[in-house]
């Protein structure tokens, strides 16, 4: 039972407490993803280009030609052995660049997804703003049937006019006297 009280007694604290950290016997190096993920976006671009398929197809071209037709004691990978050597080459090569190209693509999918976010945020402001201005020019059309426009007044200037100028109208009868008191 002396044992059991002790298991508690050297925890420093409870569950609330955050424990020492630890010294690792070989210490973890830190790797910059931004950094990284350029890189592999580097790498991927460089693979899917014809300039790495000539290489890689001239390199693979000379190392058969030098293990096949070189002399023996010079060939480092005969062909006796099924060019060993060259399929752990391309193997480790196709190993390592599988992963490279999908963090490559991980990262264009993520900066897609931020794009078409973005999209749809700058669409529904543009709906938003277009709605906002469909509303302001309903609301100024029906404002516009209370205010006398331009062409409304000058119609109706002109009809007062022509009920002046009728002969047989009392007004244009005072008119016409207060115009012959002026003269």
């Amino acid at each position: 039972m002396a044992e059991r009280r002790s298991a508690p007694a050297r925890r420093a604290g409870g569950l609330d407490t955050p424990r020492e950290a630890r010294r690792r016997l070989v210490p973890r190096g830190r790797v910059d993803p931004e950094r990284f993920g350029v890189w592999s976006e580097r790498f991927a671009r460089f693979m899917g280009t014809p300039r790495f398929l000539v290489y890689m197809t001239l390199f693979v071209a000379l190392w058969l030609v030098w293990n096949t037709f070189g002399p023996a004691d010079l060939q480092f990978d005969p062909r006796e052995l099924n060019y060993t050597l060259l399929t752990l080459i391309l193997s480790l090569q196709a190993s390592y660049a599988a992963p490279l190209i999908l963090l490559a693509q991980n990262r264009q999918d993520d900066r897609d997804r931020v794009s078409l976010e973005q999209d749809r945020q700058r669409a529904e402001r543009a709906l938003a703003d277009t709605e906002y201005l469909a509303r302001e020019v309903a609301a100024l059309r029906i404002a516009m049937r209370d205010v006398a426009t331009r062409d409304f007044l000058r119609s109706e200037l002109r009809d007062l006019l022509e009920e002046l100028q009728q002969p047989g109208d009392t007004r244009s009868g005072q008119h016409q006297g207060a115009r012959a008191v002026d003269e």
